[in-house]
């Protein structure tokens, strides 16, 4: 793996990673008396049982997976940070939710270009920019828009027709699951696959931050809000969710399964 992974990446990178590796191994090996015998192992750690936090619906090529990948779907809990949210401002009004979520959300530029794209529309916009940003920093906010710090996602979730988001994997699995069509502008990590494959299953598009301006955002949400097929596409998804069993159900069914088979 290791070799395969070199052909691609430089040597002074290779090698650190290689020695760390090395050292690694033979710490695990006095210490746990468990040996590793390749990076495979490590990262991509196969095992007779596998639980997977989403399901073969969402997963790409989930086809591919054996049955030893028990898919439980996402957990999907209410946030344990409170607020005080005015719910009476969006009841009835089906808002756009946007968040960059709670890592990668000093954007400035984006909050203010969201501001360009949606300003003084018919859209009620709620718009959370997190704690690294300062709203006084915004300028002028558009009478359209609610914008805090932070906002009760899940609940909000339920009110809205259309989520503006960074794709990590919390926040769409929270979107997927209340049946909200997505725009995804993914910022780092996996929220690039995330992003790519909302837009495989239909259940929203993906665009590019670098590149991003008050017109394309603008089209892309009438886009999705004039289709239905983006709409029926989460609508599919989000069952798919619903009856994974989740986290309390069936992945303790197959965790107690797996023990009987095998007389933990």
């Amino acid at each position: 793996m290791l070799e395969q992974f070199s052909i691609k990446v430089p040597t002074e990178i290779v090698k650190p990673i290689n020695d760390k590796f090395q050292s690694l191994t033979v710490m695990v090996k006095e210490k746990y008396d468990v040996e590793i015998h390749s990076p495979y192992e490590v990262f991509c750690n196969p095992a007779p049982l596998t639980i997977v936090y989403t399901t073969r619906e969402f997963q790409p090529y989930g086809e591919a997976f054996d049955q030893t990948y028990k898919f439980v779907g996402p957990s999907i809990s209410s946030r344990l940070a409170q607020e005080n949210f005015d719910f009476t401002a969006i009841k009835g009004e089906n808002p756009i939710y946007i968040s960059l979520g709670t890592v990668f959300n000093q954007a400035i530029d984006f909050y203010k270009l969201c501001f360009e794209a949606f300003g003084n529309t018919d859209h009620t916009i709620v718009m959370s920019i997190g704690n690294k940003a300062q709203i006084s920093d915004l300028g002028e906010i558009p009478k359209n828009f609610i914008v805090k710090n932070y906002v009760p996602q899940t609940d909000v979730l339920q009110h809205t027709k259309l989520f503006i988001t960074h794709g990590g994997m919390n926040s769409t699995n929270e979107g997927l699951y209340f049946g909200v069509p997505l725009i995804v502008i993914p910022q780092s990590a996996d929220q690039p696959i995330i992003a790519g494959q909302v837009a495989n299953i239909g259940a929203g598009i993906k665009l590019q931050m670098q590149s991003l301006t008050a017109n394309q955002l603008r089209e892309a949400v009438d886009h999705v809000l004039s289709l239905s097929s983006f709409k029926k596409a989460v609508a599919n998804i989000s069952e798919s969710f619903r009856k994974s069993g989740g986290y309390q159900h069936q992945a303790v069914d197959e965790i107690f399964e797996f023990k009987s088979q095998y007389r933990i």
